[in-house]
């Protein structure tokens, strides 16, 4: 994957844009949580996320392609395949998280799915979806967040004059 990443994406240039280049079709969220759910063949993934199957074999194939999935064979003859999580695509579970807390505060308050932390001999408990400062370890809270600007030549308000 390119750190230049955002090259040909018109506008500000931003992370969440280039992420959006790879994951911002539904299609390809929900086959990610399908994988989180261990669901990781491709008739399940089909089956639990409604996708037409042609989308759903493009979305994987570009999942594949960004390095966030990793297809693995299962079968010889026919020869067929898995999809797992890459490492890249392990680092999609605060996202995931972050919007099954969004739908279930605001769209479906009955709570279809419970992500729990379950350490070995604890009774599971649910997670919130949260920023956690690296340096004290706090959860921070939305009025405490900074926006700094790293892109040459913008700011907050947009494009700077040179």
């Amino acid at each position: 994957m390119t750190s230049h990443a955002t090259v040909g994406i018109p506008g500000r240039p931003c992370s969440i844009a280039a992420a959006l280049q790879i994951l911002g079709e539904k299609w390809a969220l929900l086959a990610v949580r399908e994988l989180f759910y261990g669901n990781h063949r491709f008739e399940r993934i089909v089956q639990n996320t409604g996708a037409p199957r042609d989308r759903l074999t493009a979305r994987l194939r570009a999942l594949e392609e960004a390095g966030v999935v990793e297809r693995r064979p299962y079968s010889e003859r026919p020869l067929r395949y898995e999809y797992h999580l890459t490492e890249a695509g392990r680092d999609l579970a605060p996202v995931t998280q972050a919007l099954l807390a969004w739908g279930d505060r605001w769209l479906l308050p009955d709570h279809p799915v419970t992500v729990n932390h379950a350490p070995t001999g604890h009774e599971p408990h649910p997670l919130d979806a949260a920023w956690t400062c690296r340096t004290c370890g706090q959860e921070a809270a939305t009025r405490e967040l900074s926006l700094q600007i790293n892109a040459p030549g913008w700011d907050r308000q947009g494009p700077t004059a040179d």
